[in-house]
């Protein structure tokens, strides 16, 4: 593989123009694909296979006109203090609030809430629910500006009036800032790491133009292959952080290469040949983890996976051959000022020797003093080989501390009570808590079907006298039936809230009466509703973590296992990469559910964590994660290969990566930091889970526990069975065969190195 991403690289500097210009038009050709396209579809949430899915699908079947998964607006009333929501004066504008609500566009029906029961046991307040024919998303300006002038009507007569539900419009804070953050914060670590403008504006250059010809491309395909706009979110995250990683590595060795005096075309080939077979595989490793997502059969998952994957794909493919092309115009410029100078100082030298004339021994001494004086990671892996085990025990014992509230997770889906407390959707929620129960805010829907034949009526009678005396049941409502006379909607009412673990026991509690119900009653008998939803969302998340982890981490398992030629390196990296993960989620737990540091992080109202939270985690971390250990380890195996000892290969792995890997860490933590900001819970939470992981995983796990363990390990580290050996395809990621084809032996600075020490005895 290095042998053939090298020719690649070298084709790319030499057709950089036709290179560069293929992917510009590539990026404006699909720029205006995606503005052509039509209006990517809305978000439909679905989970094949679950009781709840079912039930929606029949009401949509059954109950057309009701629009099941059409968006929702309750509406709470409360009368002045002093006065009653069934006065002849509040009733009456309460009605108006009735008409007007309902003469408004999209609108499917409103509930009345003196018919429909909907007054609170002491009179001050009542709600009214608003179903739409589409749903949230498909909602015009003109419907949400009905239903607000509506209100403010109302509350301009003295009521108190708070909306609650999907059709609410969500108050927008960042409105896209996040990346422009990241992309800010990565500039500037880029321009420390380089120390050069161009340097650092290549990867951040790459790195948009692979964003935006991904995310360009899943708006053009929307339409087609049914992906919402949110789609692209996942995708924008991971490109983004990826791209810039994986060209600064390339560029990182492009600069090593020239440092050691060899021509720009043959330094980009080396680059892209050793650095680069290290990005394909690190690049491999995320699109098996983000690809993997599709095993968990909830199809929003899915497609943000596979989105995010062709994303990622598009990042490997622009450092190997854009990169390339990039560095052939920047040449040396790639280079520090300093750099430039010491090159042209070597040449100079060379030049002199030529011509007979030497500089003084005690200057050359002294510049090749200062240009062998240990870097940060080189002293870094030195302590950490003198101190091997107090690193490890400190390491593991601090992730494992820091992992403990993961034990008390509790999963769930943000609804309206964790909202911020001056939101209308939260105040519209306290209020129904405060007048109806906490119940009311997460009502259950049973459907009734007697398969065709009327009589849903009747069994739907049944099933709610029954429903009606089980305990954690507030109020039933009477059935609504559809004309055919087939199909029934009961609400039932919890007495506790939608994310008590009581009211989940509730729902277990009613479809375990409803087989027995089935049997009274000769119908179908499900349960569904947005708490049911959530319920079996995460059960569905649930059943699904541990297939995906197996077939992630055995799939990755044996792409390092080609990598690095070894069985204990894959299954450290493995290791390490569940204690990073364990120690993000309890950091998560900490922070979202328990509230520490809450006013900082911007939490406003700690809770319960996503139900997808845990197996997102899994998949985006496990693949960065392995970023680095590629990008870190492939070093030390190319040393260790090319005759070093195994603490030396160590050492050199950090000499000529742990600067890179840990300027990668940091663009990638701005890059998610950035996310911490936006007003979106979910959004929020995905920021800092990754961000902390990759703080965890890349500084305390790559730069601490795993040198470490290969230096308790030593030559076993690199062990592999023969029979394995033999079976398993070279891929040469190392650059081995690379470096005997191109014999490094003979290069620019190493014969600069014989030369001089030839012209030692000359000097004494």
């Amino acid at each position: 593989m290095a042998t053939f991403l090298y020719k690649l690289g070298r084709l790319s500097f030499r057709r950089r123009r036709y290179v560069a210009l293929l992917w510009v038009l590539l990026l404006g050709g699909i720029g205006y694909a995606s503005s052509a396209a039509p209006a990517p579809p809305a978000d439909s949430f679905s989970m094949p296979g679950t009781d709840s899915q079912k039930a929606f699908d029949l009401l949509d079947e059954r109950f057309p006109a009701a629009s099941a998964e059409g968006a929702t607006a309750r509406v709470v009333i409360r009368a002045p203090e002093g006065e009653k929501i069934t006065d002849p004066a509040a009733k009456a504008e309460v009605n108006q609030l009735v008409a007007a609500l309902g003469k408004g566009p999209q609108v499917a029906g409103v509930a009345n809430p003196y018919k429909a029961n909907a007054v609170s046991k002491d009179g001050t307040t009542a709600y009214a629910s608003v179903t739409y024919k589409v749903i949230s998303t498909e909602l015009t300006d003109k419907t949400h500006d009905t239903l607000n002038d509506a209100t403010d009507k109302t509350r301009a007569e003295g009521f108190t009036v708070e909306t609650g539900g999907d059709a609410v419009q969500a108050e927008q804070e960042m409105g896209g800032s996040a990346e422009l953050i990241g992309i800010a914060v990565s500039a500037v670590v880029l321009v420390i790491t380089f120390g050069s403008l161009i340097a650092a504006g290549l990867p951040l250059l790459t790195a948009i133009i692979g964003v935006g010809i991904g995310v360009s491309g899943i708006a053009a395909l929307g339409s087609v292959l049914n992906l919402s706009g949110t789609t692209s979110t996942l995708a924008m995250m991971i490109g983004l952080a990826v791209g810039i990683d994986y060209a600064l590595f390339i560029v990182s060795r492009y600069r090593a290469e020239i440092a050691e005096g060899r021509e720009p075309e043959e330094a980009a080939g080396r680059a892209t040949g050793t650095a680069g077979s290290a990005v394909v595989f690190a690049g491999l490793t995320v699109i098996v983890a983000l690809a993997g997502l599709s095993v968990v059969n909830i199809p929003m998952l899915t497609k943000m996976g596979l989105a995010a994957a062709a994303t990622v794909a598009i990042a490997v493919l622009i450092a190997l051959t854009m990169i390339p092309a990039l560095l052939g115009f920047a040449g040396k410029r790639a280079l520090r000022r300093k750099d430039r100078k010491n090159l042209k100082s070597r040449a100079d030298r060379k030049d002199s020797k030529v011509r007979g004339l030497t500089q003084p021994a005690a200057a050359h001494s002294t510049e090749n003093a200062r240009n062998t004086k240990p870097n940060l990671g080189t002293r870094w892996a030195r302590l950490v080989l003198r101190r091997p085990v107090t690193v490890l025990l400190i390491g593991v014992l601090g992730l494992g501390a820091v992992a403990i509230p993961a034990t008390s997770l509790e999963l769930g889906l943000p609804d309206e009570g964790t909202s911020a407390p001056d939101t209308t959707q939260r105040k519209a929620y306290d209020l129904l808590s405060e007048s109806f129960g906490a119940g009311f805010n997460g009502p259950l829907m049973v459907t009734v079907d007697t398969g065709g034949t009327k009589g849903a009526a009747a069994a739907a009678k049944t099933v709610g006298s029954s429903l009606a005396k089980v305990d954690g049941v507030a109020a039933v409502t009477p059935a609504s039936v559809n004309p055919a006379g087939d199909t029934a909607i009961i609400t039932v009412v919890p007495t506790t809230g939608p994310s008590d673990h009581r009211t989940e026991e509730l729902v277990k509690t009613i479809r375990s009466k409803a087989s027995g119900l089935e049997a009274d009653t000769k119908s179908d008998v499900l349960v569904t509703g947005q708490t049911a939803m959530t319920i079996d969302f995460s059960q569905t998340l649930d059943d699904a973590l541990l297939p995906y982890l197996g077939l992630v981490v055995g799939l990755a398992f044996l792409l390092l296992m080609l990598v690095f030629r070894s069985v204990l390196v894959p299954l450290k990296a493995a290791l390490g990469f569940l204690l990073s993960v364990a120690a993000a989620l309890g950091a998560v737990v900490a922070v979202f559910q328990w509230g520490w540091l809450a006013d900082i992080v911007g939490v406003d109202q700690p809770g319960p964590i996503m139900s997808m939270m845990p197996i997102f985690m899994i998949g985006v971390v496990f693949g960065l994660a392995m970023d680095y250990e590629v990008f870190l380890v492939t070093r030390m195996r190319e040393a260790y290969v090319h005759g070093a000892r195994p603490a030396e290969a160590v050492v050199t792995g950090f000499k000529h990566g742990g600067r890179v890997v840990g300027a990668a860490a940091v663009i990638m933590i701005s890059v998610f930091s950035g996310f911490i900001m936006e007003n979106d819970d979910m959004i929020k939470m995905m920021g800092f889970g990754l961000a902390i992981a990759v703080f965890f995983d890349a500084f305390v796990v790559r730069m601490a526990i795993v040198p470490a363990v290969l230096a308790l390990l030593g030559k076993s580290a690199w062990w592999l069975p023969r029979w394995l050996d033999k079976l398993l395809p070279n891929m040469d990621v190392e650059g081995e065969k690379l470096h005997k084809t191109l014999a490094p032996s003979s290069s620019p600075a190493a014969e600069d190195d014989e030369e001089e020490r030839e012209l030692e005895p000359v000097r004494g």
